[in-house]
């Protein structure tokens, strides 16, 4: 089944998670018939952190203690996996809590990242309150000790289509997946919130203690500048994106040091940031 294709009823015996099946009437130039289809979950998730309520966002209710680990990675409020001692996912009749048990020393951190997130999707700032809260300060990584080729971005962009059971079922997700430096993917998070899915592979990279140095993020989304600085803050040294990226994006890139690409579809893709880091016939040395 093609992204995006409606699933057909006989294909929801495999329900994956994060779906539910809902009746709905098949419309169009042929004749209307009722039948079940698979759509992708959106429910609010409240993060508490020693029982201070820190953000809701409305996420997919899988892997959510990878979020838990990868949200507050990327937000500063934890210095490594480390730092949190437990995780605890309640699930109540309006959406999930996901208790986090954290290291006393970073409650100045949560404090200082503390902001209303209620509802984020898009741009990634809601409850942001000036100008100065855009960008956190992160030192730009260190230079790649060696290239990437073209055929090694290419082949983890191709990958990833077929590694998401969520999208394919639903055509609603976003999915981020990290690949080794040849270009073979290895983990995969999806997520109705691209932020969310990015947050979540991160999540699982640093629990089981993998080096996100040592791969490419691709992300089936636009590049926004948030998911150039969630990568930063992991230390992904490339980001490769499967649609557009913002000049923010590029600009944040060129800083932080990250190759960054999009619009990588087949063998083709474009470097907006960091070009030197890709072998090519006339940039291999």
């Amino acid at each position: 089944m093609k992204p995006g294709d409606l699933p057909r009823p006989e294909q929801h015996a495999t329900a994956p998670a994060g779906s539910r099946l809902r009746p709905v009437l098949r419309a169009g130039a042929q004749a209307d018939r009722n039948e079940a289809d698979l759509i992708a979950q959106e429910v609010p998730v409240a993060l508490e952190y020693n029982g201070i309520s820190h953000a809701t966002l409305l996420a997919s209710p899988i892997d959510l203690e990878d979020f838990a680990f990868g949200f507050s990675y990327t937000e500063g409020i934890i210095r490594s996996s480390r730092d949190i001692y437990g995780v605890d996912i309640v699930e109540e009749p309006r959406g999930f809590i996901v208790q986090i048990d954290m290291a006393s020393a970073c409650l100045n951190q949560l404090k200082l990242r503390r902001r209303s997130l209620a509802g984020r999707s898009g741009c990634g700032l809601c409850g942001i309150e000036s100008l100065d809260e855009v960008r956190r300060v992160l030192p730009a990584l260190p230079t790649r000790p060696g290239k990437l080729s073209a055929q090694a971005i290419s082949r983890a962009v191709e990958q990833l289509r077929a590694l998401q059971p969520l999208h394919l079922a639903t055509g609603a997700t976003h999915a981020a997946g990290w690949a080794d430096c040849s270009g073979n993917i290895q983990h995969v998070r999806e997520d109705v919130g691209r932020h969310n899915a990015l947050d979540k592979l991160i999540g699982h990279l640093i629990r089981h203690s993998l080096d996100p140095a040592q791969g490419i993020a691709v992300i089936s989304s636009r590049a926004s500048f948030e998911m150039v600085q969630k990568a930063a803050a992991a230390g992904i040294p490339a980001v490769v994106a499967v649609s557009a990226p913002t000049t923010y994006a590029a600009q944040m890139a060129d800083e932080l040091n990250i190759l960054l690409a999009g619009f990588a579809r087949g063998s083709l893709f474009t470097v907006y940031s960091h070009p030197e880091y890709l072998s090519t016939p006339g940039n291999s040395s």
